[in-house]
């Protein structure tokens, strides 16, 4: 799994994964109940994970989807 976002805000993670589903494109969100757990102060945030063979294509959803910006390109 490689990581593809990482945000503190849910309304963010919630959109990412359902443009990911969208494309067909398998998504896991990591961190979900303990960034909720921590009371919103963002000390936590949220990461979607997606199959290294998929990330790619799911750079080209989000970048479509206008989350090019949040994509995070240097982790491996």
């Amino acid at each position: 799994m490689r990581l593809i976002l990482r945000s503190p805000d849910p309304v963010l993670i919630s959109f990412a994964e359902a443009t990911l589903a969208g494309a067909g494109i398998e998504a896991v969100v990591a961190d979900r109940y303990i960034s909720g757990a921590e009371g919103g102060i963002g000390a936590f945030p949220q990461r979607v994970l997606v199959r290294s063979a998929d990330w790619m294509a799911a750079c080209r959803a989000l970048e479509l989807a206008g989350l090019g910006k949040d994509i995070v390109r240097d982790a491996p």
